[in-house]
């Protein structure tokens, strides 16, 4: 395993970092998640990253199961805030209240006095940041989080909330942004900004929500129990990556991971870490050989011609577009 410092900061994380969304308490369940957990720390991986509102709070608690008996100093714990965890008026957002609630909650479902990192989960338009990073700065300094980073902020966001951290006394040192071959919406504004800030990226879905697994193949069936498996088994349609012209070239990849002596998923994750300002790409596994699989994607250097070559096949379907970062609410 490949070990990258997070941004500028001190702390050093794995360049596979084991994330949860979608697949703990939802795909499966406990005994099959510590299973997963297990597998992930033998290949190295030290880096965990989950949010409150994953499955309806579940998969905190069960990545805290999982990692029941393992000594809390070899590892780094990630988790995020903002949305709903509860049907009440304050149980979403980052007001200082449910950042407050939402922290303590964590910590009780992961069993963990602390995280290394808690991060916006998305921006609150409908709270002043100042309050947000006042918030986030008093739970660094009650010892509850190490540091802080923010999840699809726009650049300009991204800005703001780091002058603030700074004149408070703490630092933004991550963003946690969609990174992928199909999907590179962060390279034009806000990689070059985070580099100026000393932010790294912690990539979530490097593998396009499994599109660049190459196990969608089009004119076919969905494979057996996929996300993407309609009521029909077919394809459903409403995901962005489901179109002939995407899964079309995704399958001229194979050939090329091949001859890089990689699968084509460990390949989609080694073209994310070649990325100097990435410091994490995130994987998940609903199977344990999953991650064996992944895993060796770390510390592999890819030529810069098969760089070029990947390029040129993915160059019509490829979304730059900076405009396209993440966001929950509508911006105003």
């Amino acid at each position: 395993m490949e070990y990258r410092k997070l941004g500028t900061s001190g702390m050093y994380i794995s360049a596979l970092a084991y994330g949860n969304w979608a697949t703990h308490g939802e795909q499966i369940e406990t005994d099959a998640a510590t299973t997963c957990v297990r597998q992930a720390l033998d290949l190295g991986i030290t880096t965990f990253d989950t949010a409150d509102a994953y499955a309806g709070t579940r998969a905190e608690q069960m990545l805290g199961v999982a990692l029941s008996g393992v000594r809390r100093e070899s590892i780094e714990i990630f988790t995020k805030v903002y949305f709903p965890t509860g049907g009440g008026r304050n149980d979403r957002g980052l007001s200082r209240k449910h950042i407050m609630e939402s922290i303590n909650a964590s910590l009780i479902r992961l069993g963990t006095d602390y995280v290394d990192l808690y991060q916006a989960h998305r921006y609150d338009y409908e709270t002043p940041l100042e309050e947000t990073m006042q918030a986030f700065a008093d739970i660094v300094r009650a010892g509850k989080a190490h540091y802080i980073g923010v999840s699809e902020w726009t650049v300009e966001e991204i800005r703001a909330g780091a002058g603030l951290a700074r004149e408070l006394g703490i630092r933004l040192v991550s963003n946690q942004p969609q990174y992928s071959l199909l999907w590179r919406v962060i390279e034009t504004e806000i990689v070059p900004a985070c580099v100026e800030l000393g932010l790294g990226q912690i990539c979530w879905s490097p593998m396009a929500q499994g599109v660049l697994t190459g196990k969608y193949v089009p004119g076919q069936a969905a494979p057996a129990a996929s996300r993407f498996t309609g009521e029909n088994g077919q394809l459903t349609s409403d995901n962005r990556y489901l179109t002939d012209a995407i899964l079309t070239r995704v399958q001229r990849l194979k050939p090329l991971a091949a001859d890089a002596g990689l699968s084509l998923p460990a390949l989609a994750v080694a073209w994310v870490l070649q990325n100097p300002n990435v410091s994490a790409a995130i994987v998940g596994a609903s199977r344990p050989e999953q991650l064996k699989d992944t895993a060796e994607a770390a510390g592999v250097t890819l030529e810069p011609s098969l760089m070029a070559l990947i390029d040129d096949v993915l160059h019509p379907v490829i979304e730059q577009d900076p405009s396209r970062v993440e966001s929950f609410l509508e911006r105003p």
